[in-house]
């Protein structure tokens, strides 16, 4: 390979990106647009679940249960007025999730030391957040039972009894439980994936769709110069992107780095690559910019989104699925991401990552070439 023919089509390249100021501008305007949409919008946190009370009873031990679902942050009590017929509505219209009805003899049950019984009505159409929400609520009930026992064996003048087994949680990552801190890392490996993916597959597919492609490929200049050329070019690009990444998840979304950051840089590097160069193979598989365009939103942008582990838990999955995830880097990127940022693990515990990620990028690098050797009929 030749450094002045190299060095011709690396110029080359980053002299059309820098005339080209749409492909520009969409490169650098995607990872902050879906960095912000994603990290504002979406959010795995369930807290302030709208909920509905219908107190039937409306004793003062009524009105402490209802206290302690107003003092939670899970829950947001809509409507102390509530019915049956109202609940119903609320649930069908999505303004409630939950429904909390207390019987008119929950205060002379309690009172008189019985088993005393509420009713939860909870919208399942959303069954995530339904489960969480049973969850929630059966422990502020429980708690509030406990309350009332101690109370009732104070009055006795019996000591309070202590349970058999005292659970104690201790977060060793992520303590304060932030969806953010979870999203914002795996959102890097998306935005560089569906980024380099189809800038490269796209600016190609035009040059093969112009014709200059041809009048490069008839010049002395290899498809190994040519290819580095390019790659060199949008790499540059890449990183760029990579850094606005960091800048905003850091800086506006507040994402701890507890790992180190020349691992991840090194990590980001051969992602980059390999995603550079899958774009550049899609380009030599389809010369036109609608079908690279397809290809590369199928098989970049999907498998970052959900077989990477970046939003759905893989362990969760079909064993076949699985199986099939296994053959994309977004997988393994996703996974040194989180362990960079959130768990600070090193590569003792990453090298088998960062080895896939080093495979991929020097197989896909190597068919890319294969696939780019003059065929000037």
């Amino acid at each position: 390979m030749k450094f002045r023919r190299f060095y011709a089509i690396f110029r080359k390249e980053g002299v059309h990106i820098v005339r080209d100021w749409r492909s520009l501008g969409l490169a650098l305007a995607i990872p902050a647009m879906l960095l912000l949409l994603f990290g504002y919008a979406l959010t795995l946190d369930v807290d302030k679940i709208p909920t509905a009370v219908y107190d039937q009873d409306r004793t003062p031990q009524s009105r402490e249960l209802i206290a302690h679902f107003q003092g939670s942050r899970y829950f947001t009590i809509s409507d102390l007025n509530a019915t049956y017929s109202s609940m119903e509505k609320s649930i069908n219209k999505s303004s409630i999730i939950v429904g909390m009805v207390i019987p008119r003899d929950f205060g002379r049950t309690i009172l008189s030391n019985g088993a005393a019984k509420v009713q939860l009505i909870l919208d399942g159409s959303d069954s995530n957040t339904a489960s969480i929400a049973i969850g929630y609520a059966s422990a502020l009930v429980a708690t509030y039972s406990g309350e009332v026992r101690d109370r009732a064996l104070s009055l006795r003048g019996t000591p309070k009894v202590k349970l058999p087994v005292d659970v104690r949680v201790r977060m060793l990552y992520n303590s304060e439980l932030k969806s953010k801190n979870f999203i914002i890392p795996g959102l890097i490996s998306v935005i560089l994936m569906l980024v380099a993916a189809m800038l490269t597959s796209l600016t190609i597919a035009r040059e093969w769709e112009s014709g200059t492609m041809e009048q490069l490929l008839s010049t002395p200049v290899r498809p190994i110069e040519l290819l580095m050329g390019k790659l060199c070019a949008y790499f540059v690009l890449g990183m760029a992107d990579m850094v606005l990444a960091l800048i905003l998840g850091m800086g506006v979304f507040k994402v701890p780095l507890h790992g180190s950051a020349w691992l991840l840089a090194v990590a980001s590097v051969l992602y980059l690559f390999g995603a550079l160069c899958w774009g550049i193979l899609i380009s030599t598989i389809a010369r036109s910019q609608q079908v690279a365009f397809q290809l590369s939103l199928l098989s970049s942008f999907l498998p970052a989104f959900l077989l990477s582990g970046f939003i759905y838990s893989l362990d969760n999955m079909p064993w076949i699925i699985r199986q099939i995830s296994l053959i994309f880097p977004a997988r393994y990127f996703v996974a040194i991401l989180q362990g960079v940022f959130l768990k600070g693990i090193g590569f003792g515990l990453l090298y088998w990552n960062l080895l896939f990620l080093l495979i991929y990028a020097v197989l896909v690098f190597v068919i890319a070439n294969k696939k780019l050797r003059p065929k000037i009929a």
